[in-house]
């Protein structure tokens, strides 16, 4: 687990969305997200992971991911809801995570592929092999990586994060 006396990333690609008859940022989570979106809300919690800010796209994909996260947390983090996100570039997360203020010591980034994967890769400098192995082969829904960050939020620039954690939380069929 990262050092507590850093600051923490983390990133959470939403969970699976359906794919109904509607604009892109529109879309639901599909029956496999409500399953798979409060494991990772767990999975977060038991990791000592619970964020002070969450920054999730205004998708409805990440909007109901978040809703669904939310409680499994036993906190209540400030949340915004930042348009910057849906469908950013790892250069465009980083833009959106300088503006963090400081003192915020975890931060939840909710997003979508291939900006998520993308800016975790640039970000970890160095980290957990086997995390680090996952990372770059696959990114899919509902997976959680974790950076340690070594200083000011305005300063985070690719390849000076460490990534300690990445994990694939997946809830269970008629839950």
């Amino acid at each position: 687990m990262p050092n507590p006396a850093h600051a923490r990333l983390i990133v959470l690609r939403h969970a699976k969305s359906a794919w109904p008859d509607v604009p892109d940022h529109d879309r639901p989570l599909a029956a496999r997200g409500r399953r798979d979106a409060p494991a990772a809300g767990r999975w977060l919690r038991a990791a000592g992971c619970v964020p002070d800010l969450v920054i999730c796209s205004t998708a409805r994909r990440t909007r109901e991911t978040w809703a669904l996260v939310a409680p499994e947390l036993d906190a209540w983090p400030m949340v915004f809801y930042d348009p910057r996100v849906y469908e950013a570039s790892a250069a465009g997360l980083l833009g959106v995570l300088h503006d963090v203020p400081e003192g915020q010591r975890t931060v939840l980034l909710i997003g979508h592929q291939p900006g998520v994967q993308d800016a975790v890769l640039s970000l970890a400098g160095h980290g957990d092999d086997e995390a680090m192995a996952q990372a770059r082969g696959k990114f899919p829904t509902s997976a959680v990586a974790v950076l340690a960050l070594p200083g000011r939020w305005a300063e985070l620039a690719p390849g000076t994060a460490t990534l300690t954690d990445f994990a694939v939380p997946r809830g269970l069929a008629g839950r």
